[in-house]
């Protein structure tokens, strides 16, 4: 069966700022680039066979890395793209308080559902799985719509920690069931202390 590799992209300015990114397209920072340089180097101890990525700067580039450094093929999909997060795009979480109050959450602010992230990686999955059987594809996205898929694909995923930038997380299907073999790894970065 296929095993998927999801991969967040590497870091941005917006990240450090802890401003909500959404579908902004705010491209990585030079950290962010040597993050997704070691990610390629961990790689080329490894086999891949393709990689796919959110057509959002910051996970093309850091797709585009890896593909360069290990010849694969790049497919840009923008249904890896990060959660729709409507008005509060470019905020931080004071700033959320501060215009809409502690229960910001509660109000109508555009923000795409789960309901909608799932949909969409779901039937990305689906089709990547019927292209590449038997496979390795890496999936290079966002944090929010890999920590929002990843529940639903996986039985007993649950909640898990926070996922790094440039993170690993493998999942193959076993039994026409998802399993995870390797979750929010980043020893790739422990290497070049970034």
């Amino acid at each position: 069966m296929t095993t998927i590799g999801w991969v967040r992209h590497g870091i941005t300015d917006w990240n450090v700022a802890k401003k909500a990114q959404g579908q902004t397209d705010i491209p990585l920072n030079d950290t962010g680039r040597a993050q997704a340089r070691a990610l390629a180097e961990r790689f080329r101890n490894e086999t891949w066979d393709a990689v796919y990525a959110s057509d959002l700067s910051r996970a093309k580039e850091t797709a585009e890395t890896i593909a360069k450094a290990l010849g694969i093929p790049l497919y840009i999909d923008e249904r890896l793209r990060e959660k729709g997060c409507g008005k509060i795009e470019g905020t931080t979480e004071e700033d959320r308080i501060r215009m809409w109050g502690e229960d910001w959450r509660e109000f109508e602010l555009g923000i795409e559902t789960e309901e909608s992230m799932i949909a969409r990686g779901t039937e990305l999955v689906k089709e990547v799985c019927q292209r590449h059987p038997g496979q390795r594809v890496l999936l290079v996205s966002h944090g929010a719509l890999i920590s929002t898929l990843l529940p639903a694909l996986v039985a007993n995923m649950g909640e898990r920690q926070h996922l790094h930038n440039t993170s690993v997380t493998l999942i193959r299907k076993l039994d026409e069931q998802w399993v995870c073999d390797l979750y929010n790894c980043r020893r790739h970065l422990d290497a070049v202390n970034l």
